[in-house]
């Protein structure tokens, strides 16, 4: 009687704890967001001089772009080993985006920011729901997503010469959708994740590592938005 009611009880206990560890991946997702919300809407009312003098400085700006993708490859490397010290350099990458979005934020109005804001979050979360509760495997719609991530991103860089704004135009929406397609598979495989390395590491690691993952995701979301909608903005 007792080995039937373990057997009973083990399903309930995994469905906890799976979704407390998506709780704690979602929030500390949030959490960056915020973060790089508050620190670009500092950078541009209270500390905006030296955050135009910080970017002004080509090697203080050349340190703030490439600093998230050496904090990126440090998570990567650590989240399973030192959950706290991941956690720290999450909410690094969050500021650093903060204050590379104030810079960007001064190029459009409020009101074309606010609209790419609340349009990225209602694509995200969406896309967040559907690859949680979804039972269809997204693997290779994920697949094909990152394959013309690749490519746009090669496409990208050969319009920074042609400079031609209504190609920039088109790969922004190519953009959107290619992350709304990550966004649902990231989702689906934080449970697949979970299920395959909870007993070997942290869950505050797996969740830090899971969190960076849907925080880029969502930060492209926007950044591709705020393309679409301010490219008839009279400041940009």
């Amino acid at each position: 009687m007792n080995n039937f009611s373990e057997y009973n009880r083990r399903p309930i206990n995994d469905v906890v704890s799976v979704n407390r560890f998506l709780t704690k991946t979602y929030g500390m997702m949030a959490l960056a967001v915020f973060v790089s919300a508050l620190t670009a809407f500092l950078g541009t009312t209270v500390f905006q001089s030296a955050l135009i003098a910080l970017f002004s400085n080509p090697a203080s700006s050349l340190i703030l772009l490439f600093l998230p993708i050496g904090l990126t490859f440090g998570i990567s490397f650590s989240a399973t080993r030192n959950s706290t010290a991941s956690f720290i350099m999450l909410m690094l990458i969050a500021v650093s985006y903060g204050l590379v979005f104030g810079i960007i934020a001064m190029a459009y109005t409020g009101a074309t920011l606010a609209t790419a804001f609340l349009s990225a979050s209602a694509v995200f979360v969406a896309m967040a729901v559907y690859g949680t509760t979804t039972k269809r495997d997204l693997s290779n719609i994920g697949s094909y997503a990152f394959a013309a991530l690749i490519g746009l991103l090669v496409a990208t860089i050969v319009n920074m010469f042609l400079r031609n704004p209504m190609v920039t135009y088109i790969f922004s929406y190519i953009g959107v959708i290619i992350f709304t397609a990550l966004t649902a598979w990231d989702a689906q495989k934080m449970k697949q994740i979970y299920a395959n390395f909870a007993d070997q590491n942290t869950e505050m690691g797996l969740a830090v590592a899971g969190a960076l993952q849907l925080y880029l995701d969502f930060i492209n979301i926007f950044m591709y938005f705020l393309q679409i909608f301010g490219m008839g903005d009279n400041r940009n």
